[in-house]
């Protein structure tokens, strides 16, 4: 069974709790459109976010986590904490793997089907993915590097992740460094091939990344510097990467504007 571990950031440190909770609500009716009905969601947050939608697989974890600072590190730390509190809280409902899921993001319908097809895989990394500007009507393929891209991009057996058996703990500073130092989203890929239990990129496009205000994670750019020629020429090649959004990726995504919630609600 595949057991989806989605963090919250707090409505304290987000620009518009309002905004957060649509795209989480958004995000969690994603998941639950599974094909399949054996899977679990493992939610975990200071304050649960504000929506109507309810699924009797989704399970909150709400807990009074410290409030971080705005730097990366901190971010990081935070999505961390709260991903290995799901973690630990998981191992009672036994799954053959786990996935993070940032709560801004979309997934397709077909992963839990294709995980319980293959219970005993090492698991999966996201090669190939989409990328959604909020409101636009086009859509971009990325054919690979999904997974350096995008936190929402690795499916990891349980068992790899060593979580250690703590009874009634909710969160475990310890254990969250030593995701942080080797099990990243950029990181787990390599971590997991150096321990002989190297992941398998997923063989279809698993999961949209959502561009807007209210990301967890985004980098900087030095607006005091030129790009350089090759970063120009694969801005240039990107652009050939999109497309007028279908509406077979709408359904297999649950990909709706969060302005105009009836449309797929």
């Amino acid at each position: 069974m595949l057991v989806f571990i989605v963090p919250v950031k707090s409505k304290y440190v987000s620009t518009s709790w309002e905004t957060v909770s649509k795209l989480f609500g958004r995000c969690v009716k994603s998941i639950c459109n599974q094909t399949v009905n054996d899977f679990r969601v493992i939610v975990v947050c200071n304050e649960k976010p504000e929506i109507e939608f309810s699924h009797p697989h989704i399970t909150y974890i709400e807990h009074n986590f410290e409030l971080q600072g705005k730097d990366w590190k901190s971010k990081q730390l935070d999505k961390l904490s709260k991903f290995t509190t799901g973690l630990i809280y998981a191992r009672q409902l036994n799954p053959s793997h786990v996935m993070c899921v940032d709560a801004d993001d979309c997934v397709s319908k077909y992963l839990a089907e294709f995980v319980n097809s293959n219970p005993q895989a090492n698991g999966w990394f996201i090669k190939k993915g989409y990328i959604y500007s909020e409101g636009s009507k086009l859509i971009r393929i990325m054919r690979k590097g999904f997974d350096q891209y995008c936190g929402t991009s690795n499916i990891i057996r349980y068992d790899l992740y060593n979580v250690p058996e703590i009874v009634n703990a909710i969160y475990d500073n310890e254990y969250t460094q030593y995701i942080f130092n080797s099990y990243r989203h950029r990181d787990i890929t390599s971590t997991l091939a150096k321990k002989g239990t190297p992941l398998e990129p997923l063989p279809f496009p698993g999961a949209v990344y959502i561009k807007n205000g209210e990301n967890v994670y985004f980098g900087v750019a030095n607006k005091n510097k030129a790009l350089p020629l090759k970063s120009r020429l694969l801005r240039i090649k990107a652009l050939l990467d999109y497309r007028w959004m279908a509406q077979s990726t709408h359904e297999e995504f649950s990909l709706y504007n969060i302005d105009n919630i009836s449309e797929f609600a």
